[in-house]
């Protein structure tokens, strides 16, 4: 540890293995910062007919409920992590549980979908102050020996997150405590959050870089813009009919993204610090690997389309929803179990298979929405699960294996923020489709329809996702 790195590191409980004395303390507190911004993109899919019945939103205004919270969250991933870095990573952290607990706290009390939006967006930004910090202070708190079964607890937060926020959003939908339906689905943050700010508080230490990296304001408002410019018009252009300003918008977008690479650019050449290394997308594996974490990625959709597809079309309550994605949860929390033992024998081709899972697990459910033969429907989901549960953990750590160690943690957050893209366009454009062939046919046998096309855009995308891991350079991971 350098002597600029201990003045900016103030344990006071170092024992002599080189880590925290109350890490293992500290380690519940972090996972709570990784489990609640994942559990809340899972739990509130079961609930979205609920909230368009009961506040009279518009399909579109559905689909911003979740895209609105991914875009705020992959726009601001990385700045949240500089943040952390320049201010103190647990000052960051617990400043993250509060906003994240006070926007939860707003999404439940919303009575109109602008202000259910609102909360979102809220919680999307306050989760990028916690979320970044948690693998940052594991990588301090603990020393190298521990450092891997950390991590994999770590990873495993994951996989439990989203089968809580299937059969939780099913659970407290259907059950309704205190009189709430949907509105619980965000209240049940609050102790979780308050339980959190009180351990941090205590187990915490605090921790910041040594030679942290100043903020690239420019680069975030001009991928704000563009990211804006994108989601809103495809959310939106169907439903209101595609009317001349969300054509121009459309418009707009290519010299939004000109502006956003022309400013990154010219910031680097001055020494500063960009929101986007822009020299990392001229390595080929990275570049191939930030294509596949977005098609990949675009399979948040599923998630929406499932629950309207099951509640809309065959009347399940909310907890027969959240109970039938089960079979997709449990296969991937098991597999994302497997899947450093897997990279360690197939290398990146594990990736492959992991897509190749996906494409057959779909594709059997697709054949089979609507018919009688549900246990194939579930083995597709428990299938595709499998899949999904491989790719998750082993596209980044294949990927990053081609970028130098110093560019390590930049291109991570790169990836990481890639896939919040991914799920934005995804319930954005599969989204549309989706709605735009339900129509007005409001019967099971159209939202069935709906239902089984949006799964072709998924399994087309999942099968361009195994194609351009074919074309990562073949090497087994370390």
């Amino acid at each position: 540890m350098t002597s600029q790195t201990a003045q900016t590191t103030p344990y006071r409980d170092i024992d002599n293995t080189g880590g925290d004395r109350r890490r293992w303390l500290a380690l519940p507190v972090l996972l709570t910062g990784a489990f609640l911004p994942v559990l809340d993109f899972n739990v509130v899919n079961v609930a979205l007919p609920a909230i368009r019945q009961d506040l009279g939103a518009s399909s579109s205004e559905v689909q911003f409920v979740i895209s609105a919270y991914a875009a705020t969250y992959a726009v601001f991933l990385i700045t949240g992590g500089r943040l952390g870095d320049l201010y103190g990573r647990r000052r960051l952290f617990l400043s993250g549980i509060v906003g994240f607990t006070v926007a939860s706290l707003i999404c439940g009390m919303a009575w109109s979908p602008a202000m259910l939006v609102a909360g979102r967006i809220l919680q999307g930004l306050t989760a990028t102050a916690m979320a970044p910090q948690v693998l940052a202070s594991i990588r301090v708190l603990f020393p190298a020996a521990e450092q891997e079964k950390a991590l994999g607890l770590y990873g495993a937060t994951f996989g439990l997150a989203n089968i809580c926020g299937q059969v939780l959003g099913g659970v407290l939908v259907s059950a309704q405590p205190f009189g709430l339906a949907w509105q619980a689905i965000f209240l049940i943050n609050l102790p979780i959050g308050l339980v959190a700010f009180v351990g941090g508080l205590i187990f915490l230490a605090d921790s910041r870089a040594p030679e942290a990296q100043k903020l690239d304001i420019g680069g975030v408002f001009l991928l704000s813009l563009s990211l804006g410019l994108l989601v809103y018009p495809l959310v939106e252009g169907r439903e209101a009919g595609w009317p001349l300003p969300i054509l121009a918008m459309l418009a707009a977008l290519p010299l939004a993204l000109f502006t956003f690479i022309r400013f990154e650019a010219h910031l680097l050449a001055r020494g500063g610090s960009p929101l986007v290394a822009l020299p990392l997308l001229r390595n080929r594996a990275f570049a191939i690997g930030l294509m596949m974490a977005l098609v990949f990625y675009m399979l948040a959709a599923f998630y929406l389309t499932f629950a309207v597809y099951l509640q809309n079309g065959l009347q399940q309550s909310p907890l027969a929803a959240g109970l039938a994605t089960l079979p997709f949860a449990i296969g991937f929390f098991v597999a994302s179990l497997a899947s450093s033992q897997l990279m360690r024998w197939l290398g990146v081709r594990a990736l492959t298979l992991g897509f190749g899972l996906q494409v057959i697990g779909f594709g059997l459910a697709m054949l089979f929405v609507g018919t009688v033969l549900s246990p194939v429907l579930e083995i597709g989901l428990a299938c595709a699960g499998l899949g999904f549960g491989i790719v998750m953990p082993s596209v980044i750590r294949a990927v990053i294996g081609a970028i130098e160690p110093r560019h390590a943690g930049l291109a991570s957050g790169i990836m990481i923020s890639t896939f919040q893209i991914g799920s934005a366009l995804g319930v954005a454009i599969i989204g549309g489709v989706f709605y735009g062939a339900v129509g007005v046919g409001q019967d099971a046998e159209a939202y069935a329809h709906a239902f089984r096309l949006a799964l072709g855009c998924n399994v087309a995308l999942l099968a361009l996702g195994a194609v351009l891991s074919l074309c990562l350079p073949a090497r087994r991971a370390g």
